[in-house]
């Protein structure tokens, strides 16, 4: 089955570093953890890809025209293709006392935020650290192991797949949806209602659907509360008294007729 810009894919891989085998990153849980790459809070899953759209690194976006579904490819990346070659100018010395004053502790190897960039500790000494603001990938030949595990082919698998891409911490299937010819309306389940940024991410799907949909002009999501079970009221004091009185009245009335009926 030949692939073609614009095809929606499911897609699992290993990408490495070629000169030193270092896996930097995975769709699979089971690796991450084994390479010490694993993070809490990450999804490790197939990841879903529209071929042209940029979803991953170009060089591997371009190459999956060349594959098949369910075969297992090599794409080898050179740096000109990836993240570029490694500029000297971007390796600065700075004073150990500013890292300490912004209370960031100097580990080898840490990557740092620092003047509003990303930066690699690469030396600690002196009262100095030397820091490369270069990507980390910079200068290193780039090798992904990748198989293509699926073709979505119809409507509602894309729009699924799509949902899940922007909501990936709630199971795909717990989003029911129904698609017609102009509008999509997507049910979203309660435990959705309050996560980070899920307004955000409600819009990302709408525009999503409707940038590979053109004929959809409208993304209805519907949120639905619904009601606990009413809970029996205590009845107060005040309540209980009131019950009292009335049932002592009610009695007394009654034994006033029966002596009223007697005398008769």
């Amino acid at each position: 089955m030949s692939l073609q810009k614009s095809d929606f894919i499911l897609v699992d891989y290993i990408g490495k570093v070629k000169e030193t085998a270092e896996i930097f990153d995975t769709t699979s849980e089971e690796i991450a953890k084994k390479e010490h790459l694993f993070k809490e809070g990450d999804i490790y899953e197939l990841k879903l890809v529209v071929i042209g759209e940029g979803w991953v690194i170009k060089a591997l976006d371009e190459s999956f025209v060349d594959m098949e579904v369910d075969k297992p490819s090599v794409v080898e990346i050179p740096p000109d293709k990836a993240f570029g070659d490694r500029d000297p100018e971007k390796v600065k010395r700075v004073p150990l006392k500013q890292l300490l004053a912004k209370e960031i502790a100097p580990v080898l190897g840490a990557r740092i935020e620092y003047g509003g960039k990303t930066a690699t500790i690469r030396s600690v000494g002196a009262g100095r650290v030397l820091l490369d603001f270069n990507p980390s990938l910079a200068g290193k030949t780039l090798v992904y192991d990748v198989t293509v595990k699926k073709k979505l082919d119809a409507l509602e698998e894309k729009i699924g797949a799509l949902i899940h891409r922007r909501i990936p911490g709630i199971e795909q299937a717990k989003f029911e949806f129904t698609a017609k010819t102009k509008a999509v309306s997507i049910n979203v389940p309660e435990e959705a209602y309050y996560l980070e940024g899920i307004q955000l991410a409600k819009r990302g799907v709408a525009m999503d659907i409707q940038r590979f949909f053109k004929d959809i002009t409208a993304v209805t999501f519907t949120e639905t509360f619904k009601a606990g079970p009413k809970k029996v009221e205590d009845t107060t004091e005040e309540e209980k008294g009131t019950k009292k009185e009335k049932a002592a009245k009610t009695e007394k009335g009654t034994k006033a007729k029966e002596e009223a009926q007697a005398k008769i």
